[in-house]
């Protein structure tokens, strides 16, 4: 394995790193955890560019971090393959397809005016009631196994029941982490066998460590600071909304669903049927989640200033997540061997489940499910993804084809 630090002579090239990830960011499909099947068979089986003990070491650090966790770990890789333009390589090249498709889809998405259009529009909502649906079961299995997990993630839905403040996912999201360190008992997850072997792989400099972790926590106090001081300045208040909901996502993509809805369209930046609209067209696009910002920056800025404002929210969304893995990347073989630190992270993944139930109820079914072939269609959907293990993209094409059926026919 390459250290970053390593002259360039000795690293491998950027855009090799670029050409891989732009490849998958053009057939990755299926949400975090099929990107990071993808991965797995390209870096470690297909081309040897780490090995497993490295790769599950990364996957196990990006999935402790707030942020996509497949988009760290690409990150990752590029980095530890071809120094920091590696690491921004497989970033760009795994971003841009589907970035640049939610742009897309947004400077179309408001001259859908017609019978077609609407019926478009609400097929792409029932999409988004059967994928949330979907995460919650599985992150519910996975996050919430026990007795304790559970009933933090039926507390955090109870809060965010009566609480609807700005600060509530906040507030909910390190309640459980609090309460996951009191109650939980999660074993070390250190790999003795990896830790002598790959531990180099995990050399960054402290100082860029150091500098990352400053960053990301003066960008996150300083932002709204300087937002006040400059009060007309939208493009920094968009960037501060993204960057602020990027910092605090745990768990993966679905989960910044909540937290972009109570940052837009609470506030009155974005329309519900614009959010869910967005939200269902991002499933039908390969790679990250997160690029789900690209659209809402778009429709968010100025008419003469869209790709602007898509540009500035994409990278918001994954700043905070990148600066997070250089800060802790090289501290990961030591941070995960505390029982304290398995312990919080376990209470805020079930606050989470919590969190994205409360979602799932509104806006999604509130706004997508209004009538009894909704409710069939999204249950089929539903079962497609679950049962039969259907690709995304044919629930996609198949609920928007119903949506668009049923507006024709009332």
């Amino acid at each position: 394995m390459k250290n970053p630090t390593t002259s360039r002579s000795e690293q491998h090239t950027a855009f090799e790193v670029l050409c891989v990830f732009l490849r998958l960011g053009c057939t990755c499909f299926g949400g975090p955890i099929a990107h990071i099947g993808y991965f797995r068979r390209e870096f470690v089986e297909r081309r040897r560019w780490v090995d497993d003990a490295t790769f599950s070491d990364l996957f196990a650090l990006c999935s402790f971090l707030p942020g996509p966790a497949s988009s760290q770990v690409g990150f990752s890789i590029g980095l530890l393959r071809a120094g920091w333009w590696g690491g921004a390589a497989a970033w760009l090249g795994f971003t841009l397809p589907s970035a640049l498709l939610m742009a897309a889809y947004a400077s179309v998405a408001r001259s859908l005016d017609n019978t077609i259009g609407a019926g478009l529009v609400h097929g792409l909502k029932l999409v988004a009631v059967a994928i949330v649906a979907q995460a919650i079961w599985d992150m519910a299995r996975r996050l919430c196994p026990d007795g304790p997990r559970a009933a933090i993630a039926l507390a955090a839905l109870a809060v965010l029941s009566v609480l609807d403040t700005v600060y509530a996912q906040i507030f909910v999201i390190g309640g459980g982490a609090l309460l996951g360190l009191v109650f939980c008992r999660i074993p070390a997850t250190a790999n003795p066998h990896s830790a002598s072997r790959d531990a180099h792989a995990f050399a960054l400099p402290r100082s860029a460590s150091g500098i990352a972790l400053a960053l990301f926590c003066v960008l996150l106090a300083g932002l709204p600071a300087l937002e006040a001081l400059l009060p007309s300045a939208w493009l920094l208040r968009l960037f501060d909304v993204f960057y602020r909901c990027g910092a605090l996502v745990f768990g993966g993509g679905h989960v910044v669903l909540p937290l972009l809805q109570q940052a837009t369209v609470t506030s009155g930046w974005v329309s519900a049927t614009d959010f869910l609209a967005g939200y269902g067209a991002a499933q039908a696009v390969p790679g990250p989640l997160f690029t789900f910002a690209s659209y809402l920056g778009w429709i968010m800025s100025p008419p003469a200033h869209h790709a602007f404002g898509a540009l500035c929210a994409i990278l918001g969304i994954f700043l905070p997540g990148l600066l997070l893995v250089i800060a802790v990347l090289p501290h990961w073989q030591a941070l995960r061997a505390r029982p304290a630190v398995a312990a919080l992270l376990a209470g805020a993944n079930a606050a989470v489940v919590g969190l994205l139930a409360s979602a799932f109820h509104s806006p999604v079914w509130t706004s997508a499910v209004l009538s009894p072939i909704d409710f069939a269609v999204a249950v089929i959907a539903l079962l497609l993804l679950t049962r039969w293990r259907i690709s995304p993209l044919f629930v996609v094409l198949l609920c928007a084809a119903a949506g668009i059926a049923e507006a024709f026919l009332y």
